[in-house]
Order: structure tokens, then C-alpha cells, then sequence
């Protein structure tokens, strides 16, 4: 079965690498050290991605399970921190994704995503309406590798999963993909994503970014 549609991860595929002023400000306002700030940082990120914490709700209890003593104006600025550290682009993924949309495949994003990171996007990214489908994780209460929102993103792509391919920087997104029978690329580089593209055939049918 042709391929028909190419979906895309947002953060770390179409988005460029964490905004390092981002990372270097959360930090410093947070106190923490490198270790303990990630800990506390991923320790709740599925809950805000799947809708059960809102941005704000979010820093409110990292500050407090971290034990910090940050005012209410902290804490909105770790939360516009937070959404300037990956609101980045990768303009490369992007005009590839411009060439497939004139090759006439379908395209959508599928992101773990949380509301305020969401909301600045729509504000800043006009191309993201360039997509066909979009599902972001908190409007739909699920998160990947949840094999629920896989079956989402097929039935608003209208696509089998064979005709189907999805490029994720996590390994586990892609093996859950795969699992249902789509077809799964493991996202680092440009250059990579070229490489496996070729070695797998399908740039026989897809233009190399």
C-alpha cells in the first residue's frame, strides 16, 4: 500500500533544540541544580502534556514539591520561560514539510503538548495551519505512547497505518507506532533522517529533506 501521509512530532522535530537563555533563566530562578531540576521538571510533564495540569498549575507544584519559596510573579515567569524554551523552529523539517504538502501527501503534527506552550504557538507559528491534522495531547486528555492517540491521528488523517509514516525524537513513540503498523522513523538529525529515509526505500516515493 502507498504511502499517503507523513506526520510529524513536534518538539525536537519540527521544533529546533531548547532555547539555552530558556534553560540557563528556569534555572536561575528556580535555584536548582542541573540534576535537580530536571528531576522535578519531567516528574509531572506527562500530567501538564495530558491536560491534568495547566501551565501555571504545572510550576505551582514543581515550586512546591521542590520546596521554594518563589512569589506568584516567579512563577509566571518560569511558565513564559518554559514556553520561550520550546517555541524554537527547525526551518529544514519545515520546508520539507512545505515539499510534501506540493507532492500532495497528508501531514500532521502528534505532540505531547501542553496549554500555555500551545498557545504561544498559534500566536507566533502561522505555518502550523499549513498542516492537515493537528493533535495536541492535553485537548484530547492522552499522550503518546498511549496507542489511543495513534488511532486519533489515523482516524483524522483518514489513513491505514501502513500508509502511514511518523518521525518522533523518542524511541518508545516510534516502537508504540510501530506496534500498530505504522511506519516509524527515530528523528536526530537532518542528515540522518536522509540516510534512513534511503536505507529503508521510501525515497522512492518521498522528496529527501
Amino acid at each position: 500500500m502507498a504511502l499517503r501521509a507523513v506526520t510529524f512530532d513536534y518538539g525536537m522535530v519540527l521544533s529546533g533544540p531548547p532555547h539555552p537563555e530558556a534553560i540557563h533563566e528556569l534555572r536561575r530562578i528556580t535555584g536548582l541544580s542541573h540534576h535537580d531540576f530536571d528531576r522535578h521538571y519531567w516528574a509531572d510533564r506527562l500530567d501538564y502534556d495530558r491536560g491534568l495540569l495547566t501551565g501555571l498549575a504545572f510550576w505551582q507544584k514543581l515550586v512546591a514539591d521542590a520546596g521554594l519559596s518563589l512569589s506568584a510573579e516567579d512563577i509566571l515567569l518560569l511558565n513564559d520561560w518554559d514556553v520561550r524554551m520550546w517555541t524554537t523552529t527547525n526551518p529544514t523539517m519545515l520546508a520539507w514539510h512545505t515539499q510534501l504538502k506540493t507532492k500532495g501527501f497528508r501531514t500532521g503534527i502528534l505532540s505531547n503538548m501542553g496549554d500555555s506552550v500551545h498557545e504561544k504557538m498559534l500566536a507566533d507559528f502561522a505555518w502550523i495551519e499549513d498542516f492537515d491534522v493537528l493533535v495536541w495531547s492535553y485537548e484530547h486528555r492522552m499522550v503518546k505512547p498511549e496507542p489511543e492517540i495513534y488511532h486519533l491521528l489515523l482516524d483524522k488523517l483518514g489513513t491505514a497505518p501502513e500508509e502511514t509514516l511518523f518521525l518522533d525524537d523518542k524511541l518508545e513513540n516510534i516502537e508504540a507506532a510501530r506496534r500498530l503498523g505504522i511506519q516509524g522513523i527515530q528523528f536526530s538529525t537532518v542528515e540522518q533522517l536522509r540516510q534512513d529515509l534511503i536505507s529503508s526505500g521510501l525515497d522512492e516515493s518521498l522528496p529527501l529533506p
